[in-house]
């Protein structure tokens, strides 16, 4: 188990609108889905503009808000300029936005958004670097966040010049480029911090203890070695580094999950909340990305299969442990901000009375049911399962939404 302290956490108002601002993007693009068909091609510009969209608007706004919450507690030192997170959020959104717009409607907006993107991003890893400085400690997680913020670095840089690229400012080749970028944000910065701060809280959350990390420091390894193989063979056409990379990763996954079984044979709390159903689905996810993805590249395979595999990654997987540890993150956070001056003073509520059970459980299950249908959909390329599946995520999202404001006001 890793020590955490609770002294250098920052106000709940700094941490409050990145978990607002997240789940609202997070409900925009699944109601975007319904304007998607299930065939399609990554090369199309709707297809880029939603996946930055859900990457940018949902996933790198949440882990922004938690890195924020979690770097200082876990580092046991005070943030280097905490203000500035005040400035990282309104970048993000509107780059994010201006991203969006851009590869939906006008494409010269995609430079312009690119650029906050990147100054938000940039200011996001400096912080953590110099707060990185001020720390003593040496753990997986801190490797982890020196990781992963030096590989978001990369893979920004890399973004910002396939946008240069497709404003017809610099001549790139765009699809290697593209490659290198997807896999150094999602596996260097996406993956690396997942499971950096998984390796934190899931053991916290589950009352875990005694365990060893040393699978997760070889995974750990294994896929910081896999994406800079990727990247660097992708961009130099160097197929055979390319793929080396690839199995280096997927082999460091497994790991990971390996790591992860071992802290659930461990577990005190057998009860199955709402955290503990969204870590089963989102590992359960996990292991059915990989597999679809295995069979992917198998010789004469549809892209459907890979289209499947990423869908069950990045909704199935990362979608439910985003959504399951914001049951748990936010109430705690608001507990602590609100409630735990009264401690001894006054009744105060527990953890598990601050979010509202019938949403989460509602959320949980129509967004499950949704994942899995609309990936079947995508693997069978038949539009209307696909929809079907993505009107269960919309009301999933929904009730994700309206747990959140609940559970932000709790006590207000």
């Amino acid at each position: 188990m890793f020590a955490i302290s609770k002294d250098f956490a920052p106000p709940l108002k700094l941490i409050a609108p990145f978990f607002k601002i997240g789940v609202t993007f997070y409900l925009i693009a699944i109601i975007a889905l319904m304007f998607f068909n299930s065939s399609f091609s990554y090369q199309e510009m709707q297809i880029a503009g939603w996946i930055h969209l859900f990457l940018l608007g949902f996933v790198m706004v949440i882990i922004f808000g938690a890195m924020a919450q979690l770097i200082p507690v876990v580092l046991e030192v005070g943030h280097a300029v905490v203000d500035l997170y005040y400035v990282i959020l309104p970048l993000l959104a509107i780059g994010t936005t201006l991203m969006v717009f851009g590869f939906w409607v006008e494409p010269y907006l995609i430079s312009y958004g690119g650029v906050l993107v990147l100054i938000s991003m940039v200011i996001f890893a400096t912080e953590a670097f110099a707060t990185l400085r001020k720390t003593k400690i040496d753990t997986i997680t801190v490797k982890t966040v020196a990781f992963s913020n030096t590989f978001l670095l990369l893979g920004i840089v890399t973004g910002f010049i396939i946008a240069l690229g497709l404003g017809g400012v610099v001549s790139v080749d765009i699809a290697s480029m593209l490659k290198a970028h997807v896999y150094l944000v999602l596996g260097g910065f996406v993956l690396l911090t997942i499971m950096g701060i998984s390796l934190t809280l899931i053991p916290m959350f589950s009352l875990a203890h005694g365990f060893s990390d040393r699978t997760i420091k070889i995974g750990f390894n294994l896929v910081s070695i896999g994406v800079i193989g990727v990247a660097i063979g992708s961009i130099s056409h160097t197929v055979l580094l390319e793929w080396l990379g690839y199995i280096i990763t997927l082999i460091g996954i497994g790991f990971y999950i390996y790591q992860v079984y071992i802290i659930y044979l461990l577990t005190v709390r057998k009860e199955l909340d709402i955290w503990a159903k969204s870590m089963i689905f989102g590992f359960s996810s996990l292991i059915l990305s990989l597999i679809l993805g295995l069979v992917y590249f198998l010789p004469n395979m549809s892209e459907s299969w890979l289209h499947s595999a990423i869908w069950f990654l990045i909704l199935g997987f990362i979608g439910f442990l985003i959504n399951g540890h914001l049951y748990k993150i936010v109430p705690f956070l608001v507990w602590f901000e609100r409630f735990s001056p009264l401690v001894g003073k006054k009744k105060v509520p527990m953890l598990h009375e601050m979010y509202p059970k019938a949403q989460a459980t509602a959320m949980f299950w129509y967004s499950a049911i949704g994942v899995f249908l609309s990936g079947i959909g995508l693997l069978i390329e038949h539009d209307f399962l696909f929809k079907a599946g993505v009107s269960f995520m919309i009301v999933g999202a929904i009730f994700l939404y309206t747990s959140m404001v609940k559970m932000l006001n709790y006590g207000k």
